[in-house]
């Protein structure tokens, strides 16, 4: 009985790691393809370091790596923080920037993963560059 106790709980911790790795490709391919559809027919510009202001209302969170930015034209941009915003993309989270100087959000801004229910901050990210796709 004692040896069949350890390769129960071995067995349910490989049950519980499977799922989740399941979870985790599903989750990734779902990001895939909401960026496939926002980016189709789009060409990449040439990287800016800034985005204006007005260009970072309509913020798309693709996954925790890639956030797209529309700014009301056919023009998506497309950052890929240094590292990650971690959390950003489940659960109540928001990013919290802020507007130093005027000149819009700009790589190496840092933006803080902020829970929406409780206003705690619970993480932070380093914005990269921020490439243009137009269409051709």
């Amino acid at each position: 009985m004692r040896s069949v106790v350890p390769l129960l709980i071995i067995a349910a911790v490989a049950g519980c790691t499977a799922s989740s790795t399941r979870m985790t490709v599903t989750a990734q391919a779902d990001a895939q393809s909401r960026l496939n559809k926002l980016l189709a027919g789009k060409v990449p510009g040439k990287p800016q370091s800034c985005l204006a202001s007005y260009r970072a209302n309509d913020m798309i969170v693709i996954d925790d790596y890639t956030l797209a930015f529309r700014d009301g034209t056919n023009r998506v941009w497309i950052n890929k923080p240094a590292g990650g915003c971690n959390l950003l993309s489940a659960g109540p989270y928001a990013l919290v920037t802020r507007n130093v100087g005027g000149m819009g959000l700009c790589r190496g801004d840092i933006g803080q993963v902020t829970d929406t229910l409780n206003h705690t901050t619970v993480g932070s990210c380093v914005m990269g560059d921020f490439i243009p796709y137009m269409r051709r």
